[in-house]
């Protein structure tokens, strides 16, 4: 969401302001002015947002749908100086999450430090990143930008932070008293310092995570100093991070994901003709719901289409009539469906690899199906859907036994192995088999074994093509999909009745579902992804 505010004098932007305002334009000699020299150290004002403090009623109007998460946490936050036990913010991508957090500490005017574990890949530049804004240090050509303490460690960095923390609030201490005695501008900032962690769940992949994820989780117990308040923001629910480390649990805060009418609210802000942005939403945005309802992917498809839309429009200004809204719709139409297929691409190459296995997979397909027969599906369905849709058949129509087997490193069982000469009685067995496995129908699985299913595929299926015919053994790196786009992906095939739960298994205590898709059916969507689907199907 975009967040437009006021342009202050350079000499009063600080480092704060600059992270919210970066769209802001400046002149040359604005720049130059920003540049950091030595009339320009860092002060206690860079650890807030400075005299840009707004009201609640802002905060709330400029983020639809999080009404109760911002009260909540302004509620957790507490009167001034008031000490707070560690949060944890979490919820999927695109939520807001991080945008929330930053903007109630503009309002509540409080110090903080802030550090995302997306930027600071290692323990190391994350400690840094802390301490190198506790102790009111800026890497610039000066210092050769270096860091103002090197710390590798955790138990360095405990004694670093607990004496950079008290230097900071004895300066606050002194600056809410002098404030106290009208002798400093400005409202009390108080004495109180907060940590604000961001991506923590990305701590998860490096070395030594588990060590690194109990050392943050237990930060405030092991500093002791009231005076201290850790904000953790996590793209995954705490339970991921919950072990037996022996700390207290955070306090949680979810960020659920918008709801369509949300969605408009945000889209509807800051539009120049609200009328025509209305009637263009009327037309794409429930169809894009049901893929994602990412903000940041969902801006980027509709700025592309809005445009589309815009283009028999001679006046962008009007308010479109019922007419126009169907001949700006008959013009936009065609190029909703590539548009959907942009959103979730579930691939195992990067998009400028042309490999000559790529090229090779391509011509064989042309070769052996005609591109109509590619493309004869009577519905549009993201790539990704189609793989769970497959994956699903697969669990439905093969034993969870031979799982093992079927998705092994030579990407399926190879039929041409178990040529051998059956006896009448053999096969009349077979048919008996086969005849009562019609009968009983698709079997059920758990939402596990589908989403295994689904990385199989979804990954093994890139390599096996590049095995066969370009005889190459390199790896293909595996597309990155986040799981809470995946869950999406298999609720939205079960409201269109491709998955039905079939109830839960009193023993496993989970739910189970059950594909209710065709073989046929399954047949035409492997087709139009080139997936081998016979290759993987169980045959009696």
């Amino acid at each position: 969401m975009v967040k437009t505010m006021s342009k202050e004098e350079p000499s009063k932007v600080t480092r704060r302001a600059t992270r919210l305002s970066s769209s802001v334009t400046v002149s040359k000699d604005e720049v130059e002015n920003l540049k950091p020299n030595e009339s320009q150290r860092p002060t206690l004002d860079d650890l807030t947002f400075g005299e840009e403090s707004i009201s609640l009623d802002s905060v709330l109007s400029s983020f639809p749908g999080r009404h109760s998460q911002i009260l909540g946490l302004v509620r957790l936050l507490g009167p001034l100086d008031s000490p707070t036990l560690p949060i944890i913010i979490y919820g999927s991508a695109s939520t807001g999450k991080t945008s929330v957090v930053l903007q109630v500490f503009r309002h509540l005017n409080r110090p903080f430090v802030y550090s995302s574990c997306l930027t600071c890949y290692n323990p190391r530049i994350l400690f840094e990143s802390v301490l190198n804004q506790l102790l009111l240090h800026r890497k610039n050509a000066s210092n050769e930008y270096s860091s103002a303490k090197r710390c590798d460690k955790p138990s360095d960095f405990v004694n670093l932070l607990r004496e950079a923390l008290c230097n900071v609030v004895d300066k606050l201490s002194c600056t809410t008293e002098k404030s106290r005695k009208g002798e400093s501008d400005g409202k009390p900032k108080g004495k109180m310092v907060y940590l604000i962690l961001d991506n923590v769940d990305l701590i998860r992949g490096w070395d030594k995570s588990s060590m690194i994820l109990q050392f943050l989780f237990n930060l405030y117990h092991i500093l002791q100093m009231p005076q201290l308040g850790i904000i953790l923001i996590s793209g995954v629910p705490p339970d991921v991070y919950y072990s037996n480390m022996g700390y207290t649990e955070p306090i949680p805060v979810y960020f659920p994901e918008y709801s369509e009418d949300d969605l408009r609210k945000i889209f509807l802000r800051n539009q120049a003709n609200r009328k025509l942005y209305s009637a263009f939403l009327d037309v794409v945005l429930r169809s894009f719901c049901r893929v994602t309802r990412r903000v940041d992917e969902l801006s980027a498809a509709f700025s592309l289409l809005f445009r589309k839309y815009c283009e028999p429009l001679t006046d962008l200004g009007i308010g479109p009539n019922e007419e126009m809204k169907r001949r700006l719709y008959s013009h936009l139409q065609p190029h909703i469906p590539p548009c959907l297929n942009e959103i979730f691409m579930v691939s195992s190459q990067p998009p400028n690899a042309d490999t000559n296995g790529e090229r090779k997979r391509r011509a064989s397909c042309n070769t052996s199906e005609s591109r109509e027969d590619l493309e004869k599906l009577d519905f549009h369905m993201s790539t990704s859907a189609k793989y769970l849709l497959i994956a699903a058949f697969l669990a439905s129509r093969n034993p969870a036994t031979l799982d093992a087997s079927m998705f092994d490193s030579t990407g399926g069982l190879d039929n041409r192995k178990r040529k051998r000469k059956a006896s009448e009685k053999s096969m009349e067995k077979k048919e008996i088999a086969e005849q009562e496995t019609l009968m009983k129908g698709p079997g059920s699985f758990p939402l596990e074994r589908l989403l295994a299913i689904f990385q199989c595929i979804a990954s093994v299926e890139e390599s096996s093509f590049g095995e066969e015919t370009s005889g190459s053994g390199d790896d293909v790196e595996d597309g990155n999909i986040l799981m809470s786009d995946i869950l999406l992906q298999v609720s939205s095939l079960c409201d269109a009745n491709f998955i039905t739960k079939s109830g839960s298994c009193p023993l496993e205590g989970s739910t189970r579902y059950r594909s209710t898709v065709s073989e046929e059916l399954a047949l035409k969507v492997a087709r139009s992804l080139g997936f081998p689907l016979s290759k993987y199907l169980y045959r009696r």
